[in-house]
Parts: C-alpha cells; structure tokens; sequence
C-alpha cells in the first residue's frame, strides 16, 4: 500500500508524441520561484510507485512526474521503445505544460530518461539527479542482464503492474507483447559516450547503493565525467565552492532498497538543487 501524501493540483493526459500520456502536477510550476522538479519513475514503475518522492519534495517545490509508454494510465502503442524517444517524449511534455526549464530526477529506467532528456534537450534541464542508473549497458552487473532476460509476462500475473496495463489495453496478448518490448530496451540500455557525458551542461548528481545493480566503479565515472572530484578540496580539506557533480553511494543499501530511500535522499537532493554553499566545520 503506498503511503498518503499530497494530492496532485491537476492531472490528465496529453497527446504527447503518438501516446496518450498520464501525467500528474502538485504544486503550480508557473507561480513558483522555484524550478519544478520532474520525477522519472523505473521500469513497470508508475507516477503511484513515485508518491513517497513527491511526499518528500513537494512542500518545497513543485513536482511534475509521469507514466512512460505502456506504464501506469499511459497504454502501449506500436511505436518502438527507446531512451531517446522516452527523453524526448519527457521534453514534450514539460513544453506542453509550459515549463522552461526543470530539475530532473529519474530511477533506473527513468535515469536513463532524465540522462537523454538533458542530452538532447539541455535547455529543457537544470538539475540532474541520477538515481540507480547508467549511461550504458557496462555499467550494470552481468546478473542484471541475465535477470531481465530471463523476464516473461508470467512473472507479472497478478501483479498491479499487469492489472493498471488492462485497465487500458484488452487485447489479450498486448501485456505479454509489452513486457518483451520492455526486456529489449533495458537489455540493450543506452549507450552514451563519454564525451556526451561531459558535454550535458545540467549540474549532476549521481546516487547508487553499495548493494546497487549498478557497478560502484560506474558510479564514480559518471561523477567525474560530470567534473566530479576537487583537488583544491583534498589538498585544504575544504570545499570552497559549489561542487560541479556530487555522488552517493548509500550503505547497505540494493536497487529496489533505494527506491524506498526519500527521506534520506531529500536531504542530499535539496541542497543539491538549491545551490547550498558547502560546510567547513571548525575542528578546533
């Protein structure tokens, strides 16, 4: 059961690139100070498995989050699945609810989104925050792989995955035609070049659990392709200036025990989007 939290100040679907797509609003992006913050929700994830991260930032700005193609409210449609075409289906979106520019935070699947989203549209992104995602296939363990592929629509009989899919699609064999379109895309994943890592011009965060499906050493590439690492900083002990990337990798901590995280990542997250200059506590 998910927890209660804030109710969406308008919602629906938009005709957004061939789908009809869910979204939900909480707050008003266009009176704020504030950039909204677009939420990118995981693999056979929905805008419902993301309202405990709208919970934990919503009081402080507004929140905009969506269900990707053949997830949640949004149906499948014939059109091939890939990141690009998820990132650019993100940007129509934010360009559909008039919003210039915001913060973006996606997990998994939909850090590989927020990841072409401020790729092919880096007028579109402020903040990027990479939760539990990679920039290219290499950057998950082989288990990973071997685990998507071995996915059938079996695995989800009965499963509120399978039961919001025909709330919207009756054709018997659309959910089972889906979750192979599904295996193709996160099997294959992206593949992003090291030198488009260091051309997106949003400031990044990148967070991983040390029990993550996702390679630690992957991790910290990404954050120093992101112009991670402070040698002033390690030579004085202190931070001067506003890190150009930032990283976290929480203890104990799995690819599914992450999504349960936001609390604890809210508090990493905020001062993140909102610039907080670094402590340097006294120590004598």
């Amino acid at each position: 059961m998910f927890q209660q939290g804030p109710s969406p100040s308008h919602s629906g679907h938009l005709p957004i690139n061939g789908l009809t797509l869910y979204y939900e609003v909480y707050g008003e992006p266009g009176k704020s100070r504030t950039a909204p913050l677009l939420l990118i929700p995981g693999a056979f994830m929905s805008t419902d498995s993301m309202k405990p991260w709208v919970a934990a930032f919503a009081a402080k700005r507004p929140v905009i989050v969506f269900d990707q193609q053949g997830h949640g409210r949004t149906a499948d449609t014939s059109r091939a699945m890939s990141y690009e075409q998820f990132g650019d289906d993100a940007a129509a979106l934010l360009r559909a609810l008039k919003v210039e520019r915001a913060d973006v935070m996606g997990y998994s699947q939909g850090g590989g989104v927020a990841l072409q989203l401020a790729l092919r549209h880096p007028t579109l992104v402020n903040k990027l925050v990479s939760l539990s995602a990679t920039y290219r296939q290499d950057g998950w363990y082989p288990a990973v792989l071997k685990a998507i592929e071995g996915l059938s629509a079996k695995a989800f009989a009965g499963s509120p995955i399978e039961a919001a899919f025909k709330k919207h699609t009756a054709e018997p064999n659309a959910f089972e035609a889906y979750v192979k379109k599904m295996k193709v895309l996160n099997i294959n994943d992206q593949s992003i070049t090291d030198a488009q890592m260091r051309a997106i011009s949003a400031q990044t965060m990148v967070i991983v659990g040390d029990a993550d499906g996702v390679k630690p050493e992957h991790a910290v590439a990404m954050f120093k392709l992101r112009g991670g690492g402070d040698e002033e900083a390690a030579a004085t002990g202190m931070l001067t200036k506003v890190p150009a990337a930032r990283l976290v990798i929480l203890p104990a901590t799995s690819h599914i025990g992450i999504s349960g995280e936001a609390k604890v990542l809210e508090s990493m997250v905020t001062p993140f989007l909102e610039d907080a200059p670094p402590a340097n506590p006294s120590l004598w």
